[in-house]
């Protein structure tokens, strides 16, 4: 038979498909003229376990607390291990899945912010369709002088057989610098990094806000002169400290809500940051 078949499982299945030995298995069959993967039916009696009252029982243990392992479901219903695994996954369709991280649990008023604020500017860009291009934007990023590639990036299309490539673990270099950047629908509007060593504490970025007023004055003279423009960055204690909102609410800057630990509606984080790490690795010609 050589080894084509196993060799396809592998192309098409990669480190998912069945062991050498399984798929010798299932070839002879196959090729001697059978046409379902389904276990044959067996003698005996058959299983009383996978019945709706059973499977109900299952739910409902589930429902009450959905870490229990298996064996432990079993247990509680009276039921085989085995016959506990079927009813899990091919009557109730469910499937073990570990929690995934995010950076914080929010709050059920948190929760409410966030519903609130997107309704809000939904609600406002469809009553003006010039709501977005009135938006100014910006945060901060660390920039690193080396940012080692991750995992994915070092991804490489390798031929069947070969042996996996090796990477050594690389740390991000201590050279860093604070990127400030602030944008709107037709680009930057003003960038500056903060000086080695300085926090970006209200004094800063009291400072920064002035520079960016300016900014807006020089580069967007249509839209300051309309006074419509508005101001959005997140809930960072340097940005809501009431020595900077005093100098934004003094000229009558409008500030734009943003939902408390949301860093998926800042358009810094998910789109200009995040682009810019794609720039890795990417030649650059200094004229």
């Amino acid at each position: 038979m050589g080894t084509k078949p196993y060799e396809m499982m592998k192309t098409a299945f990669g480190d998912e498909a069945m062991s050498r030995a399984r798929v010798f298995e299932w070839y002879r069959p196959f090729k001697e003229g059978r046409q379902s993967v389904n276990s044959d039916p067996r003698c005996g009696r058959p299983s009383t376990s996978r019945n709706e009252d059973k499977i109900a029982q299952v739910k409902a243990v589930v429902r009450s607390d959905r870490r229990l392992t298996v064996r432990e479901i079993a247990q509680k219903c009276h039921i085989s291990v085995g016959s506990c695994d079927e009813i899990l996954r091919n009557d109730l369709n469910m499937r073990r899945v570990s929690a995934k991280f995010v950076p914080r649990l929010l709050t059920e008023d948190q929760q409410f912010q966030r519903l609130a604020t997107s309704f809000d500017w939904f609600q406002s860009a469809s009553d003006d369709p010039e709501f977005m291009k009135l938006i100014i934007t910006g945060d901060e990023s660390w920039v690193y002088g080396y940012d080692p590639e991750t995992k994915q990036e070092s991804s490489q299309w390798n031929p069947p057989g070969s042996p996996r490539p090796k990477k050594a673990r690389q740390v991000r270099s201590k050279i860093k610098v604070m990127l400030i950047v602030f944008f709107d629908a037709d680009g930057i509007v003003h960038p500056e990094h903060a000086p080695q060593g300085q926090t970006v504490n209200k004094e800063f970025y009291l400072d920064v806000m002035r520079k960016l007023r300016e900014a807006v004055r020089r580069k967007r003279p249509v839209l300051w002169a309309s006074s419509r423009w508005m101001l959005h960055h997140d809930g960072a204690p340097a940005h809501t400290a009431n020595l900077v909102q005093h100098f934004l609410t003094k000229p009558g800057t409008i500030q734009v809500a943003h939902p408390p630990y949301s860093p998926d509606m800042a358009p810094s984080d998910f789109s200009s940051f995040s682009r810019s790490r794609n720039l890795k690795r990417t030649p650059f010609s200094i004229h």
